[in-house]
Formats: structure tokens, sequence, C-alpha cells
């Protein structure tokens, strides 16, 4: 039905339908509002009071600037607790790459504040393209104090400079400890990648690098302190907060004998050289040198690249650790414990060799030192008089796998348990070791080469004095540098005590009235030393060579790294061992030199005084100690390389020319660690080393 003009009617609205309309969109309006509000006040209450410790300290970064204190580092001491290590009180100018406004500019500048050397912009120039961000690049350490307000007066026109007052590390001996403490430095950006850690880029912090710093770094480093101060939004100082002190480092205490360790290190002059003197009782390492060495203090302070091409170039390898990283034929120190060898293999000490200077095999002739021979001669004897034959003849004998087995026993071959990252532990060769290494059979010129220390068998200088101190304890001694009251006692040799005996007194007799190394006996009154001498062949003597008379000379004269190396073993006083010892002396022609620097260090442990006058007469042919011949080879080093950077048109004079030719082709260095055994070199032998090849290789030359 429709009405009027047809639209159809509208719905009703009435005032009730209008008031309940309002009411359900004020509720849906207010339960909105309330859910916000809810929202609202669970968002307010989890950030005050959940997170409240993130926000707190957000703000409070803000507020306040924490710079870390570096701690100072732990110190390294001897036995007796003399310092080796320790820190002093420095003044030190950093930069901060990421802070730098004109990196060029403020170089210049601290170049006329602190007259910095050539070589440090150098070192500047190239070290910071290398720094990771906020990493310290050092200026200059130990800075006098005048340079140093310089600095701080000039801070507004030097942004990212950090001038500091800290502690740096310092060694007293220097380089007597260089290769058994190491050094410091800065982290560098890879240590930065591995740890992350905020106090590797603190200005003055620095980080063990080589030897023990290395080895015990985090047990020396400490924990930083905290130097708080309140700043502005901007970064603007209001004030200094209380700051949070360091916690220095643990102390690290060795066996060393200080006193010891820088008297040898004196001794050994401007030979090159490395050994170590064990205690009998515990098997406490008293002296480990090395040398030449660097100073750790021009390390730890950042070496220039003049010193480092001067140490690089040294054909005495002042950067190696030869005492433990140095390989060397043993030469005749090796007949003592071949005797031992034989002993227990059933020799008796009674039976005789005769010596008639040569040894035949099949067409060939192994050589005895003496060419007139040693006549009949038993076993003291032949360790008294070093005789070559005698241990030809009992090696073949008794067999070179029941030799090997003893050599082995008393350390040769051996690593040791030491905090050293590196170790090279030599050869002892027999059948089995040469077949697996050269598919080859063993022969019987391995067999004598081996009796007599040559050939195939490389030992490093500690290695030596392990066995000096076997021998003469009867125990199986472990060598030990850090000192520790928990190690368990060393446990017996397992060798007769009749066979120890009678290899001791054959070594007493060597360093006694008729003994090879007679000039080497004690001064100290009731104190005798029993040793051996060794000389070590880096060359072969052909027999063109001994017909002409030339073998003595070949090895004790002529191109020094084509010398015989000098090797000694020891201990005292003979009737009671208490302290053992072995020494290498790089070409130096025969073991005297080595048996002389044994005897003054054993003088050292019972008279101190006697054996520092000693010291004193002998330096004077040195040219001085070592501190004073360092200085003039650096200062030689860098007159010669003025002389080099000549200008080209200017005409050198003939000592230039020389010295020129010589910078071209620097020294061979590869001598210094091992010579090859005949015909094949080992793996651990540097390539370049000149060969020993040939049947006819025996110890030539002066008696041993």
């Amino acid at each position: 039905m429709k009405f009027g003009n047809g639209r159809r009617a509208g719905r009703l609205v009435t005032e009730a339908h209008q008031s309940f309309s309002f009411s359900r969109r004020a509720l849906f309006v207010g339960v909105a509002q309330g859910a916000v509000g809810l929202t609202l006040a669970g968002r307010m209450a989890w950030l005050t009071v959940f997170e409240h410790d993130k926000y707190a300290a957000l703000a409070e970064s803000n507020r306040a600037r924490s710079t870390l204190i570096p701690p100072r580092r732990g110190w390294i001491v001897d036995r007796a607790g003399q310092p080796i290590a320790i820190n002093r009180s420095d003044f030190r100018v950093d930069l901060i790459p990421d802070l730098l406004d004109d990196p060029k500019r403020e170089i210049e500048l601290l170049q006329n504040l602190l007259q910095l050397a050539p070589e440090d912009i150098e070192r500047l120039q190239d070290n910071l393209p290398k720094a990771a961000g906020f990493q310290p690049v050092q200026v200059a350490e130990d800075l006098d104090y005048e340079h140093f307000a310089q600095v701080n007066l000039r801070l507004p026109d030097l942004p990212g400079v950090v001038p500091a007052r800290g502690f740096s590390r310092y060694y007293p001996t220097g380089p007597a400890v260089a290769h058994l403490i190491g050094y410091v430095g800065s982290a560098s950006a890879e240590d930065y990648k591995k740890d992350k850690n905020p106090l590797l880029i603190t200005p003055g912090f620095k980080i063990g690098k080589q030897g023990l710093e290395k080895t015990f770094d985090h047990f020396l480093r400490g924990q930083p302190g905290a130097k708080p101060s309140e700043v502005t939004a901007r970064g603007k100082l209001v004030r200094e907060l209380p700051a949070r002190p360091e916690t220095p480092g643990e102390t690290l205490q060795l066996t060393i004998d200080a006193g010891l360790q820088d008297y040898i290190a004196e001794r050994m002059g401007d030979q090159s050289g490395s050994g170590a003197v064990i205690d009998c009782a515990t098997g406490d390492i008293l002296a480990m040198v090395s040398m030449p060495a660097y100073d750790p203090n021009s390390f730890s302070r950042g070496i220039s690249h003049d010193e480092w091409n001067m140490l690089s170039d040294n054909d005495h390898l002042p950067l190696v650790n030869k005492t433990l990283q140095g390989l060397y034929p043993s030469g005749s120190t090796i007949k003592p414990l071949n005797a031992l060898a034989f002993l227990e293999a059933g020799v008796s000490p009674d039976d005789h060799v005769v010596c008639t200077g040569q040894y035949r095999v099949g067409n060939s002739y192994f050589h005895c030192w003496r060419h007139q021979g040693h006549g009949a001669i038993d076993m003291h004897r032949a360790v008294e008089q070093s005789c070559d034959v005698y241990f030809y003849e009992m090696s073949r004998r008794v067999g070179t796998t029941t030799i090997a087995a003893m050599l082995k026993r008393l350390g040769f071959g051996e690593k040791f348990p030491l905090p050293f990252s590196s170790q090279r532990y030599g050869t002892v060769p027999d059948p089995a070791w040469k077949e697996h290494k050269y598919h080859k059979a063993w022969t019987v010129s391995d067999t004598l080469n081996s009796s007599i220390g040559q050939g195939y068998t490389l030992v490093n200088p500690l290695q030596i004095a392990v066995a000096a101190a076997r021998i003469a304890s009867g125990k199986a001694l472990i060598p030990r540098i850090v000192h520790r009251h928990s190690d368990m006692p060393p446990q017996p040799l397992g060798v007769s005590d009749e066979h120890l005996a009678i290899v001791r007194a054959a070594m007493g007799a060597v360093v006694g009235p008729g003994g090879t190394a007679n000039s080497a006996r004690m001064q100290v009154p009731g104190i005798a030393m029993g040793g051996k001498t060794g000389s070590a062949q880096v060359r072969r003597i052909s027999m063109a060579d001994r017909a002409a008379g030339r073998a003595v000379a070949l090895g004790t004269q002529g191109e020094w790294r084509l010398r015989d190396h000098g090797l000694f073993i020891a201990f005292a006083p003979v009737d009671q061992p208490r302290y053992a010892a072995g020494f290498i002396m790089e070409h130096a022609g025969h073991g005297t030199f080595a048996a002389g620097v044994a005897r003054d260090a054993f003088t050292y442990l019972y008279d101190k005084q006697r054996a520092l006058d000693t010291l004193a007469k002998m330096q004077a042919g040195w040219g001085g100690d070592i501190a004073t011949r360092m200085a003039r080879e650096k200062a030689d080093w860098a007159a010669k390389q003025a002389a080099l950077a000549q200008p080209q048109g200017a005409p050198p004079d003939e000592g230039d020319m020389g010295a020129q030719a010589n910078a071209t082709q620097p020294p061979d260095s590869s001598v210094a660690t091992a010579v090859a055994p005949p015909d094949e070199a080992p793996e651990n032998t540097q390539a370049g080393t000149p060969p020993r090849t040939g049947a006819s290789v025996g110890n030539e030359g002066s008696p041993e």
C-alpha cells in the first residue's frame, strides 16, 4: 500500500531508540579508551620497573663518561724474588686515529714539540692506517716532564692526542733475559678483533708478545680501573667522579737465578751461543741463555725500522732463541751417553779397543781426531781422551737401536713441558727412523757417524743440559722454569748406580790432569767439575784435505760460518753433583770456549766474586759489556746506512763499496740452527745449510 507520493515511510526513531544507540557508542569509546590507558600504564610499568636498570644506565651514559685505567702488569721475579721484569712510572703520548682532525698537521706539531726522529714519523705514518678506530698509536713514551708539559699546553690544537702518565714495562738486565722473558707491545687490530676487549685499545695498555710475557699474559695482566666524569649532552666536562682503582696483575716467580742468568750472558762475550744450567735435585732451570740477543726494552717501546733491520741482518741471529730452537749435531758430548748405553747392554768397562787413528769399513776409513791413534784403550780413557775409534767399534757391537733408546731416556729428542710457544726437538736416528723418513736401509756408516754425534743426530742446547743432569743425578729430571711447590719429585732414571758412577768418573777425568778439557778445571777449593767437550762439523773434510794437513784449519779457522760448533756438558761437584749444564757455542772451532763458560758459571754459584773478577778481565778484549757493544753496533749500523744512502753521483770510497757489496748479498743465516747429515737433509734443518757428505766424516782437529 502506498501513501501520498508513493514513497515508503521511513523508520520511526523514538527517543528510547536514540538513547540506546548513544549509550552503546559511548560504551565502545570507553572500552577503547580504557584499553589504550591500560596499554600505556602497562608500558609505563614495564619501562619503569622491569627495564629500569637498562634505561638508568643509558641515562647515566649521557651524563657520565668513563675512561679505563690500564692495570699495572704483574712483576716477573727470580727464585729469590729479584726482579726480572718490572714497571716504571713514565710519561707518554698517544694518538687516537678517529679523533684526529688533521693528522698531517698534528704529527708535524708533535714532531716539533717532542723532537721526534725521522724513523718515529715513518712509524706513525705506517701504523695510523692500520689502527682500528680508537686503537691508540704510540707517539712517544718515557718522556721527560718538560716535553710532556709542552704537549699538555698545546692540547687545544691537538684533538686526538692523548698525553698520559702511567707505567711502562722495564727489564733491568735487558738482552740477558730477552729470549727467556720476551717483551710486551700494544695490541694489534687483529688482537682487538679476536677479543673485543676495550682494554686493548686503551692508551698505555700493552700485552705480552713473546716468551713468558705472552704465555702468562692473562696471569700478569690484572684488571682495569675506571675514571668516570660527568659531562653535558654536548660532551663538555662538568666534574670528575670518584675513580675505581685498577687491580695489578699477579707476580710470576721463576726458577731462574737472575744473577747467574746475567753473568752467563755477559760471559759469552761476543760469541754466538746458548745453553742452560739445571739444579740436579729438582730439575729447576737456573739459567737459560741465548746470545746475542735483542733488547726487550726497545721492543716494548716500539722498535725502529733501522734497529729491526740491523737485528734481522745479523748472521748471529739475535732474534732466535737458540736454546730451544737451535739444532746442532751433538758432537762428542754424546760419548758419555753412549758409554752408559754400552754398560747397560753388557759391555765391560775394562774391554779394550786398539785405536790406530783410523777405522776401516770396506774401502772407506773413519778417522779418530788423534792421527797417530790412542793404542789399546778402555772405556774410561776413551771418554777422557774422546777416542773416536773406541766408540766406532763398541757402537757396532751394541747396535744403534740400543743406543738410541738410551739417548731418548736421557733427554735427546724430547720435547719438554715448558711454557714456550716453540721448541725444536731434533733427531735421534735409528734404522726404523731412517726407513720411515727416507725409505732407505740403515748402513754401517750411519752407525759410526751417530756414535760420535754426527750424521743425522740433532739436539738443542737444553737437551744436552738435561742429559748431563740426568747422568749426574740418576733421576729422570723434567726441566721446569716456573716456581711451583706442587710438582712431584723426579723419578729414578732406571739405570744402574754402578754404571752411572763409572761414567761420572770418566767425565771427571775429562776435566782433570791429562783430560781433553784440562784447561776448564775449576779454581774453587774442594769443587771439581766433570764434563765432556764436543766439536760438531758443519762441512765435509775430504781425504785430500786430511792428506794435505788442512783438517784442523778447516774446522777452527777461516770463514766463521764454516767452523765447527763447540759443545760442552758438565756437572759439579763430581762426587755429589748439584748442578749440571750444557752449552753450544756456534762456530767456535772446538769446545774449549763452551767449557770455559760452564766452568765460570759453576764458579759463580760457589764463589761469586772470583767469577766476577774473571769476567772483568775478559770484557776488555770483547769491547766492553753487552750494553756497550750493542750501542757501538747501532752506531756502526747507522753509519753504514748513511753511507749507503749517499747520492748516486757521489763516488764512494773503497770502504763504502765493500759495504754496498755486503748489503746487496745479506749473509746466509741458515747455519745458526743445524747442519745437514750425509746425503739427505732432515725436515728440521734450514735450506741453504752446507751439507756434510761422504763416509769419511769424523771428529777432526784439536782434542775435544
